[in-house]
């Protein structure tokens, strides 16, 4: 068995946390990553995992040896980002990290465009909207929006994230237009859920009326709230972004516009300033494809 390859998928394991996220990671069953897993540990003559129906926790030996395995892998990585620099020629796999709508509206058509410019890299697209590791977890790049807590990480604000109260013309007919945050507990609101965070806390509302306690729909999809909204469901607070276009043709009409959250910045962050060439390649096309997209999207 290759013994590098083995090691790569005992890293993956340890990244993702599972044997199935490790296959999918490396394109092979959860079959396949026991067995390397096993090759190692026969090689080396000792443990490294010690695994339970549910999760697997690195051992002493494991916990070393996974360093190792990283450095190692590191340095090849970088002796083969040094050749693409010399030849000038990126190729490779770069892995991205997005919170969905942010990833859905304004990154998916700059990688899509990526793609054709680039033919020798591939992308790997998350859209997830729970909160990752950045500095451990397995992506080259990861997109956050909201105020970063101090870190090793290189970040780098790239767009401004508005959010905006709104709801149809017909609700706001028949239950009244809320002339202040007091008066939209005494409306129907739709939630978005932020996992174990509450909205008024992720969005410092000065208002419980977006909190499951308080809402008859609430979801992790901004999408499906729009739409709830659009059916005259309730009073929104999703991103302009994702409601622009219905703004702009009075489907949906913007609300409290003075008492909304404070917009928030969208940071691109990566764990080192010499990015590998295919990384690098990513980024600069993505910051120029961002500020053509200001000149034409002001929301952004």
């Amino acid at each position: 068995m290759d013994r590098l390859k083995s090691m790569q998928a005992f890293v993956s394991v340890v990244q993702h946390g599972s044997f199935s996220g490790a296959a999918a990671d490396c394109s092979v069953t959860p079959t396949m990553i026991g067995k390397h897993i096993k090759f190692l540990e026969v090689h080396l003559g000792t443990k490294l995992l010690n695994r339970t129906t549910r999760k697997q926790s690195l051992t002493e030996a494991g916990q070393i040896y996974y360093l190792e395995c990283k450095r190692i892998l590191d340095d090849i990585a970088e002796a083969e980002n040094s050749l693409q620099t010399l030849e000038n020629k990126p190729k490779g796999t770069v892995r991205i990290n997005s919170p969905v709508t942010f990833g859905n509206i304004v990154l998916a058509p700059i990688v899509a465009d990526f793609l054709q410019d680039y033919p020798e890299i591939n992308i790997d697209f998350t859209l997830d909207n729970s909160l990752i590791d950045p500095l451990h977890d397995p992506f080259d790049l990861v997109i956050r929006i909201g105020e970063l807590a101090s870190s090793s990480l290189i970040a780098r604000e790239i767009a401004r994230y508005e959010m905006v109260f709104c709801a149809s013309a017909d609700y706001l007919s028949e239950c009244g237009t809320p002339t202040s945050l007091d008066e939209l507990l005494r409306h129907q609101c739709l939630g978005f859920s932020y996992g174990d965070v509450h909205a008024n806390l992720a969005l410092r509302l000065d208002t419980l009326a977006f909190d499951k306690q308080h809402t008859r729909l609430i979801s992790n999809s901004g999408q499906a709230l729009k739409v709830a909204a659009l059916k005259g469901a309730g009073i929104l607070l999703q991103p302009r972004l994702l409601l622009n276009d219905e703004l702009s043709s009075g489907q949906l009409v913007e609300i409290l516009s003075s008492d909304t959250p404070k917009p928030m910045p969208v940071h691109l962050l990566y764990k080192r300033k010499a990015l590998p060439l295919k990384t690098r390649a990513f980024v600069d096309f993505l910051l120029a494809a961002i500020h053509r997209t200001k000149k034409e999207k002001p929301w952004l």
